[in-house]
């Protein structure tokens, strides 16, 4: 929920997985959440990251690394690097 001035005023946020845009639920252990970083055409961290969270149960089955790759590929479109 959001205030008039339009910050976040919830205690909890719950994350969202980034491969099926599921809820990830408080109790969900084996969740993770990585930044990886944007790199210049010289390969210099410029400041900036894209975060991708990945639920329990995608990385049991295995999944994660292409799922990882995929999502990375995806965004480095949107971004154009």
């Amino acid at each position: 929920m959001k205030n008039d001035a339009g910050e976040v005023v919830d205690l909890y946020v719950p994350r969202k997985c980034s491969w099926t845009n599921k809820l990830i639920p408080a109790n969900d252990h084996g969740s993770v959440q990585i930044n990886v970083a944007h790199l210049d055409e010289n390969g210099v961290y410029n400041g900036s990251f894209s975060t991708f969270a990945l639920q329990g149960k995608v990385r049991s089955r295995g999944m994660a690394d292409s799922a990882i790759d995929h999502l990375w590929k995806q965004k480095q479109a949107e971004i154009a690097q």
